[in-house]
């Protein structure tokens, strides 16, 4: 099972890898989230996003009872809590592992969110590893102290169900302090007698956002080019300030401008390119910002620009005014999903070149 020490540090990311990773070294290997949130409906029956991720990549056919058999929907914690017994989560998980592990030799199963998500329900990731028999790589976001509390906090909880960690990996690690994290992880671990697996670089890549993503955290409404929102997004170019930045690569940008220096900044815009030869446009979108107050106060015909049709710009409005539009995006939480297959390369690539899974094979099924 791949736990991590909370949301948004790797776990699907190192998930991916260790499943490919295996599956080249000639195993045959069975996925599964036995507990999942955000869903999906597949057939008539609810499955976890993850897993539809995976059953399109590995090109499995999802069957939610196996690879997602449990669903923490809105309401059930409650429903639960009032009368428990009309539920049968873990007759579910057993099912579902009974069935997996009956055709491969390996199952991975991924965890939710931080080690205690699911509690409420008796099935927090450390009870879901013991039901399933399971033992655990843990995935912690890279530093030393911070990290060491969370892997302090993180083991409690698996110590209390008596699970084995059978390694950690240390995700996220920037590589101007790459060497000092892993001199004084080394040495840290050691106190809790479980093996660093790898220490997985930061890449920047896997957080870049897509515009549907954008457009969902600004509450946009799309103008133009539906069908462009995946495009992958790398900056912000303000419309206030358009010009050639060393540190900015000048190509899939979105450019939030506010509606009164629309034309104004796509003319810059315009004109940056053509001093840079570039022959594709370098946004990715445009968002226009409103003023916080109206509703309707955008009209297409006013961002209908030729230059933005030619190169199929999506382009979004929103009420929100300029500055709350940056925060938004700026807050937003990038997962890899069905619209990143290059983040699933990546990561894939990243874990492939970082990890050492050697030690858990020694223990693994042997392939015919």
């Amino acid at each position: 099972m791949i736990a991590a020490s909370g949301q948004h540090i790797g776990k699907t990311t190192c998930t991916l890898g260790i499943v490919v990773s295996l599956m080249n070294k000639g195993y045959d290997v069975g996925y599964c989230k036995p507990v999942g949130q955000q869903h999906l409906t597949i057939n008539g029956k609810l499955a976890d996003k993850d897993t539809v991720l995976f059953g399109n990549f590995l090109n499995f056919q999802v069957d939610p009872q196996l690879h997602s058999p449990v669903i923490i929907g809105s309401g059930v914690t409650t429903k639960f809590l009032d009368n428990p017994e009309q539920f049968q989560f873990k007759e579910h998980i057993a099912f579902a592992k009974k069935e997996l592990e009956a055709k491969h030799e390996i199952v991975v199963y991924e965890g939710t969110g931080h080690p205690g998500v699911g509690s409420i329900i008796q099935l927090s990731n450390a009870q879901v590893a013991k039901a399933l028999d399971a033992a655990v790589i843990l995935v912690i976001e890279g530093g030393i102290g911070r990290t060491i509390d969370k892997l302090n906090m993180s083991l409690s909880l698996f110590r209390e169900q008596g699970i084995e960690i059978k390694g950690i990996i240390i995700n996220k690690v920037h590589t101007d302090k790459f060497e000092r994290i892993k001199k004084y992880l080394t040495k840290a671990v050691q106190h809790y007698n479980v093996p660093i697996l790898g220490l997985v670089p930061y890449d920047q890549t896997l957080s870049h956002p897509i515009m549907s993503t954008i457009a969902q955290s600004v509450f946009g409404k799309v103008m133009y080019h539906v069908d462009q929102l995946d495009n992958r997004v790398q900056d912000i170019l303000a419309g206030s300030l358009i010009e050639i930045d060393d540190d900015v690569e000048f190509q899939n940008l979105l450019l939030v401008v506010n509606h009164s220096r629309f034309t104004e900044a796509i003319q810059k815009v315009k004109i940056l390119a053509h001093q840079m030869n570039l022959e594709k446009c370098p946004l990715s979108g445009v968002v226009v910002t409103g003023d916080g107050r109206q509703n309707q106060w955008y009209d297409p015909a006013d961002f209908a620009d030729e230059y933005l049709q030619q190169h199929r710009v999506p382009i979004l409005t929103t009420t929100l005014d300029t500055y709350d539009t940056v925060v938004k995006i700026s807050k937003i939480e990038v997962k890899i999903n069905t619209h990143t297959p290059w983040k699933v390369y990546r990561a894939i690539e990243l874990i492939q070149d970082h990890v050492d899974l050697s030690s858990i094979l020694e223990e693994a099924p042997q392939t015919s």
